[in-house]
């Protein structure tokens, strides 16, 4: 029987060097796309596929994401004198009802397999999800949820995927496809990174994974691979063979919220879906379009 994917893992403890001088003292994660941070965007996600236990895997700096998860009274109490109601509600469902909250140290920054690694412990033995606060997604059936929905079919590992300029594959981990059923592609191989001439596919893994206990011990295993880093891809490529491996074209749109075009066009996008502001977002745009 399949297990239930219970727990998530964050890695965020990246330095977040594309939006410097903005990250020198805050983490990404906590810049916002509108009036929320990334991290939080992630991790209602999470709870939405009735994921219950969230793992943040942090650094150095990355005080912020703790205190925004945290119970902060004093705030709680000058809102709730001013009668502030709405702004009370909004900082009381930051962390999820029933959730459970935890973080352990990436002591270096070695690469995101490294970042997964260091979650082992509290991960135990169990399948669980890693989520990428960069990646975001504005979609009616979260990104997370769809993998679980394949996850609960399949068993195995699930990655998130999306087609991606050939001359783009250079940044991404890209899949050796298989068999294609609809949106699920089942997966033969995986390469990271590779130049756009040897690439085996377009089809990128973008920062959603459903991953099975065993890749802890061929993390622990592994030696730096492209970039100097340790590779979460080299890992769960060994794991191709064995359990089921499939990767899910999901429905919806992304946002590479680790580029700051991209996080420019969130922060438009979620703005025009707020009925409180989407008329006044529309209005500023088409000044600056008609100048």
């Amino acid at each position: 029987m399949t297990k239930r994917i219970r727990k998530a893992v964050f890695p965020v403890g990246g330095l977040g060097t594309r939006f410097l001088p903005a990250t020198k003292a805050m983490p990404k994660e906590m810049l916002p796309v509108v009036d929320k941070p990334l991290i939080q965007y992630a991790v209602e996600e999470a709870a939405a596929a009735g994921i219950e236990d969230f793992i943040f895997v942090t650094g150095r700096a990355k005080h912020a994401i703790e205190d925004h998860f945290d119970v902060s009274f004093e705030l709680e109490y000058n809102l709730a004198q001013r009668g502030a109601d709405d702004r009370l509600a909004a900082v009381r469902t930051v962390c999820p009802a029933n959730s459970r909250v935890s973080y352990t140290r990436q002591g270096e920054a070695l690469g995101l397999g490294h970042a997964v690694l260091c979650a082992r412990e509290l991960v135990g033995d169990e399948p669980f999800a890693v989520l990428l606060a960069d990646d975001l997604f504005l979609s009616d059936k979260p990104c997370m949820q769809q993998l679980v929905d394949v996850h609960d079919m399949t068993g195995g590992n699930v990655v998130a995927v999306t087609d991606v300029p050939r001359e783009h594959t250079n940044r991404y981990g890209i899949l050796d496809i298989g068999e294609v059923d609809g949106d699920m592609v089942a997966v033969r191989g995986l390469v990271e990174k590779p130049a756009p001439e040897d690439a085996p596919s377009t089809l990128s893994i973008i920062g959603r994974y459903i991953l099975q206990p065993e890749i802890f011990e061929l993390l622990a295993e592994s030696k730096a691979g492209a970039g100097g880093e340790i590779q979460l891809t080299d890992s769960m490529a060994r794991m191709i063979g064995g359990k089921p491996f499939h990767g899910v074209r999901v429905h919806g749109q992304r946002f590479d919220c680790g580029d700051k075009l991209g996080f420019f066009e969130a922060n438009l996008a979620f703005a025009l879906r707020r009925d409180d502001l989407a008329e006044g977002v529309r209005r500023i745009l088409n000044d600056y379009a008609s100048r």
